[in-house]
């Protein structure tokens, strides 16, 4: 400006747009005018409204809060406003270190249409003094993500095994023999999958196994990362007496999980509603 003012005292008035372009600066800076910035609003209802949320899954992360907000209950809010509360609020937990740890190259189970693979793994949980550990086996859709059936048993069986897969089979197809030519169940190399029995009822119903790299679990990473779910949103925020208790509760929370839980995976739908996009485009 120092230039501007020496010619307006010579009786020149030059445009500001000559004096940019003579001293190579941009207009936008010549014109830039700083801005007082007021203090960020703190909506009470909004903060409780998040607290709550926190409260009843303090798993969460501010992703799957923001998701809970945005899509579930309809608060046009910015993921990174979210971000900011529980900055200030303490509510983040401490992110985990992550080593280079060598990845072998593995086939991921995600698939692009439903019902193409299964998938199935076998957790233990505990169920009180009265029951002690017992077996959960799930069966899931590796495309939408759904939760068609699991089984919570005394014993980690191939009869198990098999209920767990009967009931994704009768949910689906109405009958266990409804699966498409081709379908494939994968799971990991245990003795329950790789017994006669387990592998006499899947090929009786007119699935195709499909066993992991020895070692490397990523290969099935959606049932392992389902389990991680259940474990940290569920079975870990309560303290089951009995079996009974323990059916009931995660059959809540499957519900909840097929219904009404956003997935990033998923664009953060719920694997529900991305089951009934493919039956409408089928349609």
């Amino acid at each position: 400006m120092a230039i501007q003012n020496e010619l307006l005292q010579e009786g020149k008035s030059p445009a500001l747009t000559k004096l940019c372009r003579w001293l190579e600066l941009p207009r936008s800076t010549a014109y830039y005018q700083p801005q007082q910035r007021s203090a960020p609003r703190r909506d009470h209802a909004f903060e409780m409204l998040v607290f709550d949320i926190v409260q009843e899954h303090p798993t969460f992360g501010i992703r799957r809060v923001w998701a809970l907000l945005k899509f579930s209950f309809g608060w046009n809010v910015n993921r990174k406003g979210v971000a900011r509360l529980f900055k200030r609020r303490g509510w983040s937990c401490k992110l985990r270190r992550i080593g280079g740890r060598p990845r072998v190259q593995a086939s991921q189970s995600v698939t692009q249409r439903p019902d193409e693979r299964w998938a199935t793994d076998i957790a233990l949980i505990w169920c009180g003094e009265k029951d002690g550990w017992c077996s959960f086996v799930p069966v899931l859709d590796c495309c939408t993500r759904q939760v068609l059936g699991w089984e919570l048993a005394p014993t980690a069986r191939a009869k198990t095994a098999e209920r767990a897969l009967e009931s994704a089979l009768l949910r689906r197809f109405d009958w266990t023999r409804g699966a498409p030519a081709g379908m494939q169940i994968r799971h990991d190399n245990g003795l329950v999958f790789g017994s006669k029995l387990f592998r006499a009822v899947v090929k009786d119903y007119g699935l195709k196994q499909e066993f992991i790299t020895p070692y490397t679990p990523e290969q099935n990473g959606l049932a392992e990362r389902f389990i991680r779910s259940l474990k940290e949103e569920c079975v870990w925020q309560n303290n089951f007496e009995s079996i009974e208790q323990a059916r009931a509760t995660i059959a809540k929370w499957i519900d909840w999980y097929n219904s009404g839980r956003p997935h990033q995976s998923l664009n953060y739908k719920t694997p529900d509603a991305v089951h009934a996009q493919w039956q409408t485009c089928a349609a």
